[in-house]
């Protein structure tokens, strides 16, 4: 991995000029906005830069469609794709539809091995699953602000949820511990099934092989952009497959040891705008 702040103090500076379409892939939380939600008129003005000069940025992100759309939305993105539910749904936006963007792509699996697996390991935690429809399904109320979307969710019973084909899962415990919960998650032993550890005790199980970069790459190959002009921004765990993925791959500044270092290169935090400083070179318009 090499890092441009270390090398330039500048993020982006070592990219060669930009003169064909890049698909700029998207973490939201902790890259796009903080993890508070708030998103920066800097990291504003470079994606919309980026998507004025003629390149596809695509949102790629573990949340649901709602919560995806709704980021796609601040930043006034009004064309290309989203990848939501960690790959698991791909939407694109279409401003001639209704809702402003139509379904492209689900993948799905049956949950219940899953669950009931992870019920005997962690009996007290709160369950979500995502369904074909996009309809939201719990097993209780999730702490206030996490489950970003339009719709509130449906709550039923964690029997009812074995019923549902899914999309993608949720574990959430508020209640263990960091360390806690990483000891409950190499208990489970997942199988079948692609998971990744996010933050504040929080899991996301989907289908066998899906992942954000399985995702893109379906975008990739529907829009015909060579795998060279393929760029991505991420800070999580479930961001790691995007990096392995995409030519240039850059970690935020806050990420862990372990995603920076299947980056290419190091950028800001999120506080710092991060994001702003890798968007430069995508800014000027394709010649």
């Amino acid at each position: 991995m090499t890092s441009t702040q270390e090398n330039t103090g500048r993020t982006g500076t070592g990219v060669p000029p930009v003169s064909a379409p890049h698909i700029i892939a998207l973490d939201v939380d902790g890259t796009i906005v903080d993890y508070d939600d708030r998103l920066s008129e800097p990291v504003r003005e470079a994606v919309q830069a980026a998507d004025a000069a003629g390149h596809h940025v695509t949102i790629a992100t573990g949340r649901a469609v709602n919560g995806a759309l709704d980021t796609a939305n601040r930043l006034g993105l009004t064309r290309g794709f989203v990848v939501a539910s960690n790959g698991s749904v791909i939407v694109r936006l279409d401003q001639e539809s209704d809702t402003g963007w139509r379904l492209h792509h689900v993948e799905s699996f049956d949950p219940a091995p899953a669950l009931e697996r992870m019920r005997e390991v962690v009996p007290t935690a709160l369950w979500l699953v995502e369904d074909t429809e996009l309809e939201r399904w719990t097993s209780g109320a999730f702490p206030e602000g996490e489950l970003m979307g339009e719709e509130e969710p449906h709550m039923v019973s964690f029997k009812e949820l074995l019923t549902k084909r899914a999309t993608r899962i949720v574990m959430r415990a508020p209640e263990l511990t960091a360390d806690e919960f990483r000891h409950a998650v190499s208990e489970i032993g997942m199988h079948g099934v692609t998971y990744a550890v996010g933050w504040s005790n929080w899991l996301d199980i989907a289908p066998e092989g899906i992942s954000k970069a399985s995702g893109l790459e379906i975008v990739r190959q529907e829009l015909g952009v060579p795998i060279e002009h393929t760029v991505c921004a991420g800070d999580g765990l479930n961001d790691m497959e995007m990096m392995g993925w995409a030519k240039r791959a850059v970690a935020m500044g806050q990420s862990l040891d372990v995603l920076k270092a299947e980056a290419t290169e190091v950028t800001g935090t999120v506080e710092e705008d991060g994001l702003a400083e890798a968007l430069r070179p995508y800014a000027a318009p394709l010649g």
